[in-house]
């Protein structure tokens, strides 16, 4: 029990003064001889910056003034604000590092360019296994070990190399018998431990968990699963590689003034140089070839801060370093993470790239020697699916090359290839990557070197499918046309494999009916459906290649659909087009496009004043797009909408209907956020509609809408989905519950449910969740709950919503009500500084610094330090903050200046004896 009631002492608030204290202060402005369309004097200043430690420096000026198109400074490249920067601080522009910076913005990549994150999803789905898989780490201890006498230089060393070592020598930790899922988890639980160690100033901590990971791209005993575990570590690496950089990057600070994107190495300071040189050397004595290569191919970025060649030196060595990587699956690999870092910080050294996939060639053969044999042999893996497995690696160092490359890029790829004896896998890649028009015109020696190729391990129909695909895009010779359909079609014609058939068939009709007339057309159609079963799936298929034909030949449509001669069939085919592509089985990216386009359409419908319409509309809508969640969301956002413009327009008329019909949107609202598979998503609507009822005086339906909330918070997962990767809850519930107390503040009671019943509910619920340990967002939320505590005491509350009483007219500040919301703010209080005793070990003393501090801002703000008790309170939270070196300087003296500025305030003198009992301790 607390020695003080936290409300009997919070502070009186006048919300209207503490605006008004809070508004800008008016200034005339006197624009004296300026107008708008006067000539502009422009001023150029040129400073010459002699030596670091001299002083002398030399700056002339000239001015000139001209009449100026404001949007031509845009046009030729020099916009106001770029002008404003360089103006602002000269010397660090200087003209060697603006022209140099010209050339690096010349050679950035473009939107064009399909960056990686795009396509670690489709990997991760494509490439599973239902094989139990392990995890083998070796983590080292973490207890310092006595150094010997020596030079400052040969400790520093010996340290590195002992801590290297313990990597390799350390205690052993492995997890067996994993499912695919289970892995994936462990992964992003290893990922969330470098962050947290990281945070927590554990460095070496933290690269020992990226050595660790990086090992496990060694091992390819679920071989059909590499391409995911790639994806799944390299988010590691990448992880890892971003902390590293922000890190000297901010060691880089001087004055307060941060590097620029293209900074020079000569603006780095040494410390920042030396923090980096110190990471490299670490990297350096990793023995293992693998995790030595990932880590430091991960910090390559990290080269800007020593020197202006060190990515274009250190690429080629990472390259050749490769070589001595002897499974050919984990070099290709290896390669792609190369490029990918590559293409992020130097996509201008075109060299490495293509040296990296020339390297590959040359090793290419390994792929059938008996090495690999024997490996899938053991695995039971044939060699079709194999080399499946080389695809995403392969596939993106081509993108890389290929990137606005030369066509004689192209040329010199093709006569590669075809002295490796035209490998389908590479000839494949080849054609996803480079630029449409590029193998469009060389369509016919594609062609007679698809005919050459092995079709055991890679089958031909899937390099004329590729083949289609980039005459979608651009035409190839005119003479050609007929011999290119007529050799594609040869071998489309003879798979007997339905789903094979039409994953071909419907690229080349479009390619058809672009190019010749309704006979070839028709021959290709009637081909098409002599190879049709009665499977829904290609039904689907098919209804897309009628969909084509009917955007180039309308008038031949009907015909074709009566090329169905069995009733049955041509009655699915007529559904399945009329659905177009809105069913249950439709791809994700199809479904949201189709979900923005339907929510495009839903938002132009309107039935003006005719409200109930409008509603019948939504109802409607919401039976036939039940399987499309977007569409849902937007029903919900628009009938919330609907409720709130009828009570605008109908108020004062009709009041009885109106009201019956905002039920009947509330009820909408309320059966159809249930049938929503986000959480987040349910529990953001409950709140939204919930303040919808609010507003029309709905509070019966608003209670039932806040209590499906409450008792939706404990099913909230600890780990989400968020753009494909899985992220803690934790942040995404804490904004969700600071808007939710936001919204309780003008929430009244029910009568026949006691005080604050919603607040208390909630408040159970939060207890009774399961929280990270490692987490503090339980706490940060008690503190906000003490925020609306403290609102909940004031004798007129901050905000109201029209013609709903809130709790300060209900109970009109009664002692009783007042002495609930003070029983409640001890038991909240009592469990923060619980907790903070909870954060006394070394490890989390410096998230005690931070709640401590937090906690000292919410008294700050919201309680009365004329009390002596909460005076006292705040002063130990301002020392525990402090105590053990963690606080922010910055902050500690930033808060300070705030306390001194708030101590000259009317009726605030007694911050000054705050101000006063509370030191700054320094860092020594």
């Amino acid at each position: 029990h607390l020695p003080f009631p936290f409300t009997q002492h919070a502070r009186s608030r006048n919300y209207v003064s503490e605006s008004d204290v809070c508004k800008l202060e008016s200034v005339p402005l006197d624009f004296g001889d300026y107008h708008p369309l006067k000539p502009i004097t422009v001023t150029e200043s040129k400073t010459k910056k002699m030596s670091r430690k001299g002083s002398t420096s030399s700056t002339s000026s000239s001015s000139s003034s001209s009449m100026m198109d404001p949007l031509s400074s845009v046009l030729d490249g020099t916009d106001p604000l770029s002008l404003f920067a360089a103006a602002a601080d000269p010397l660090t522009t200087p003209d060697g590092v603006r022209k140099k910076r010209d050339k690096d913005d010349s050679s950035a990549l473009g939107s064009d360019f399909e960056q990686w994150s795009s396509k670690r999803g489709e990997i991760l789905a494509k490439y599973t296994t239902t094989e139990k898989l392990s995890i083998n780490l070796y983590m080292g201890s973490e207890k310092g070990k006595a150094t010997t006498s020596g030079s400052a230089v040969s400790e520093k060393v010996r340290t590195r190399l002992e801590e290297l070592d313990d990597l390799e020598e350390g205690s052993q930790k492995e997890l067996l018998n994993l499912t695919q899922q289970d892995y994936m988890n462990r992964i992003e639980e290893l990922n969330q431990s470098l962050k947290d160690a990281w945070s927590s100033d554990q460095k070496v901590k933290a690269l020992k968990i990226v050595i660790q990971c990086s090992k496990l791209l060694s091992d390819t005993t679920v071989i059909q699963f590499y391409p995911s575990k790639f994806v799944l570590i390299t988010d590691i690496l990448d992880t890892f590689g971003k902390l590293v950089y922000e890190r000297i990057l901010s060691m880089c600070m001087d004055n307060r003034v941060s590097l620029s994107d293209n900074f020079s190495p000569e603006t780095v300071n040494d410390t920042a140089k030396e923090t980096c040189l110190n990471w490299f050397f670490k990297i350096a004595s990793i023995r293992e070839l693998i995790p030595r290569f990932y880590v430091e191919a991960a910090i390559l970025k990290c080269n800007k801060f020593l020197s202006k060649t060190g990515i274009s030196e250190c690429l080629p060595r990472l390259t050749s370093v490769i070589r001595g990587i002897g499974d050919p699956l984990v070099a290709v690999y290896a390669r792609a993470y190369l490029c990918r870092v590559g293409m992020e910080v130097a996509p201008q050294l075109k060299e490495s790239l293509n040296k990296n996939f020339f390297d590959f060639l040359l090793t290419f053969k390994q792929i059938h020697g008996d090495t690999v044999q024997n490996q899938l042999v053991v695995q039971c893996v044939e060699i079709p699916l194999y080399l499946t497995l080389y695809s995403p690696a392969i596939d993106w160092i081509l993108q890389c090359i290929a990137y606005h490359a030369p066509e004689i890029l192209l040329t010199e790829t093709m006569e590669r290839c075809k002295k490796l004896g035209n490998n389908a896998l590479l000839l494949n890649s080849i054609m996803s990557a480079f630029r449409a028009e590029f193998i469009a015109a060389r369509s016919m020696d594609f062609i007679g070197m698809i005919k050459e190729c092995d079709e055991s391990g890679f089958p031909k129909h899937l390099l004329f499918r590729s083949l289609g695909l980039n005459l979608a895009l651009a035409d190839p010779p005119e003479n050609d046309h007929l011999q290119i359909l007529n050799e594609a079609w040869k071998v489309i014609t003879k798979l007997k494999n339905p789903q094979d058939y039409i994953n071909c068939a419907e690229v080349w009709v479009e390619y058809t009916c672009r190019h010749f007339t309704k006979r070839e057309v028709n021959t290709v159609l009637a081909d098409v459906i002599k190879h049709m079963t009665p499977d829904r799936n290609l039904i689907l298929r098919i209804c897309k290649i009628c969909l084509f034909v009917y955007l180039y030949f309308q008038e031949k449509f009907l015909p074709f659909l009566d090329m169905f001669q069995k009733e049955s069939v041509r009655v699915e085919v007529c559904k399945c087009i009329m659905e177009s592509f809105i069913n249950a089985l439709t791809l994700e990216d199809e479904k949201r496009l189709l979900a923005a386009l339907i929510n495009g359409f839903i938002k132009m419908v309107s039935f003006g004043r005719d409200f109930e319409q409008q509603l019948s509309f939504y109802v409607e809508a919401r039976s036939m797009f039940c399987n499309l969640e977007p569409v849902l969301v937007q029903l919900i956002h628009s009938v919330n909408q609907l409720a709130m413009e009828t009570r605008k327009v109908m108020r004062g008329n009709h009041s009885r209907k109106t009201a019956a019909f905002v039920r009947a949107c509330v009820a909408f609202c309320f059966i159809t956020i249930p049938s929503l598979s986000s959480i987040f998503t349910r529990l953001n609507l409950y709140l939204h509609s919930g303040q919808v009822a609010l507003a029309n005086q709905c509070l019966s339906q608003a209670d039932a809408f806040f209590k499906a909330a409450v008792s939706l918070v404990p099913e909230v997962p600890k780990m989400i989905s968020v753009d494909g990767k899985m992220r803690p809850s934790d942040a995404f519930l804490l904004e969700f519950l600071c808007n939710f107390f936001s919204t309780l503040l003008v929430v009244p009671d029910h009568p026949e449910q006691g005080v604050l019943f919603l607040v208390r509910g909630l408040l159970n619920v939060i207890q009774d969740y399961t929280w990270e340990d490692n987490s503090d967002d339980k706490i940060r939320i008690y503190t906000n709950v003490l925020h609306l505590l403290s609102a909940m005491t004031q004798e007129t509350y901050i905000y109201h919503v029209d013609k709903v009483d809130s709790n300060d007219t209900l109970y009109g500040g009664d002692s009783k009500f007042l002495a609930e919301i003070s029983k409640l703010c001890e038991t909240v209080i009592a469990q923060i500084l619980d907790h903070l005793k909870t954060l006394g070990k070394e490890e989390t003393l410096k998230r005690q610094s931070q709640l401590a501090l937090y906690f000292f801002n919410t008294i700050l703000a919201h309680g009365d330090l004329r009390n002596n008790k909460l005076n006292q309170l705040s002063v130990n939270l301002w020392n525990l903050a402090q105590k053990h070196g963690f606080a922010d300087t910055k902050t500690m003296v930033k808060t300070l200046e705030y306390i001194k500025r708030r101590s000259k305030q009317p009726d605030m003198s007694h911050f000054t004896d705050l101000a006063l009992r509370l030191p700054l301790q320094s860092r020594t």
